[in-house]
C-alpha cells in the first residue's frame, strides 16, 4: 500500500480536494482499499488523488460519493479541481503533468518536438502559436507560462532522474531563426549537464527501431506502480496496466540501444548549435553589407 502523506490542502484546489478526500474517508472508517473497492480504481490512484496529485475522474466521484455518503460534493466539485490544474496544460495532460512533480524517474521519447521540460520560451512560443494559430496572446502566454514552469521540478530537493531519447530531426528542423536554434540546443546542453540528465540522439541514419510513433513517456514512483503516457495530436493517454507498462518498458530500453551515446549525442547536438551559430553570423554579415551600401 502506498505511504501516507499528508497533504497540505492550502497548496491548491486539488491538494484541498484531495484532503477532504482523506477526511472524509477516515471519518467513515475506511481505508483506501475498502473505498475503491466497487470501483474500476484501484488504491494507488485514490492515493495519488488524495495527495492533490491527480484528477478525480466523475465516475470516481459519483463511486465516492455513493460509498462515503456526501450528497453529490465530489461530483460538484470534481469538475472545480480538474479546472484549477490545467491552466495553460492540455486537459489531456493534466495528469502527466501533475505525476511529473512527484515521479522517481521520467523517460521521454520525442520523435517530433523538443520535449517541455528542455524548452526555451521562444521555441515554446513557435510551437504554442503553430498549434492553435486562432489563439490569443494571452492563451498562448498561458500555455508558455505553464510549459516553462514545468522545469521547477528540477529545483526540488529530490528532483526526478530525467532522461530524453530524441530523433536526430527534432534538433535539425528549423522551428526558429538560426540564432533562437543556438539558444534553444544550447539550453538542451545546460539543462542536461546542470541536472545530471542524460539526453541521447537517435540519428537519421538509424534503421527501423521499436518506437516508430508518437511522443512515449514512462514515469517511475517512489509509492506508486509506473505509468506510461503516449499523446496523438490532439490527445493523451495513461497507461497503468502492468503489462503493457513492461512491454512499453522493454520498447524503450530498445530504443536506448538504437541511440547514440550520451556523449557522443551531446556531441552532435553542439555541432548542429555550432552550424546554426554559424549560419547566424553569416546572416548578420549580409544584413551589415547591405546596410553599407
Amino acid at each position: 500500500m502506498p505511504a501516507k502523506k499528508d497533504p497540505d490542502a492550502s497548496v491548491s484546489v486539488p491538494c484541498f480536494y484531495g484532503a477532504e478526500l482523506r477526511f472524509k474517508r477516515e471519518a467513515a472508517g475506511l481505508t483506501l482499499e475498502q473505498l475503491a473497492e466497487g470501483s474500476f480504481r484501484g488504491i494507488s490512484f485514490l492515493s495519488q488523488i488524495e495527495r492533490g496529485e491527480r484528477r478525480m475522474p466523475m465516475d470516481l466521484a459519483l463511486h465516492v460519493d455513493r460509498k462515503l455518503g456526501t450528497d453529490g460534493f465530489f461530483k460538484r466539485r470534481c469538475e472545480d479541481a480538474a479546472k484549477a490544474r490545467r491552466v495553460g496544460i492540455a486537459e489531456h495532460f493534466a495528469d502527466a503533468a501533475d505525476l511529473e512533480k512527484t515521479a522517481r524517474t521520467i523517460e521521454d521519447w520525442a520523435p517530433l518536438l523538443v520535449p517541455g521540460l528542455l524548452q526555451t520560451k521562444a521555441y515554446a512560443t513557435a510551437i504554442a502559436r503553430s498549434a492553435m494559430p486562432r489563439a490569443s496572446d494571452t492563451k498562448v502566454k498561458e500555455v508558455v507560462s505553464a510549459r516553462l514552469g514545468r522545469a521547477r521540478l528540477f529545483a526540488q530537493e529530490d528532483p526526478p532522474k530525467f532522461w530524453a531519447i530524441l530523433d536526430e530531426s527534432v534538433i535539425r528542423r528549423r522551428t526558429l531563426s538560426p540564432a533562437g536554434m543556438v539558444e534553444l540546443l544550447g539550453h538542451i546542453v545546460s539543462v542536461i549537464s546542470a541536472t545530471r540528465s542524460i539526453v541521447q540522439i537517435v540519428p537519421a541514419t538509424a534503421p527501423a527501431h521499436p518506437f516508430m510513433m508518437g511522443l512515449t513517456r514512462i514515469m517511475t514512483f517512489v509509492d506508486a506502480p509506473p505509468l506510461v503516457y503516449t499523446e496523438g495530436l490532439h490527445s493523451g493517454q495513461l497507461v497503468d496496466y502492468p503489462a503493457l507498462v513492461m512491454a512499453y518498458r522493454e520498447s524503450y530500453d530498445l530504443l536506448r540501444a538504437a541511440a547514440q551515446p550520451p556523449e557522443a549525442s551531446l556531441a552532435m547536438i553542439a555541432e548542429a548549435a555550432e552550424e546554426y551559430r554559424n549560419e547566424a553570423q553569416q546572416h548578420r554579415s549580409e544584413l551589415r553589407a547591405v546596410a553599407q551600401e
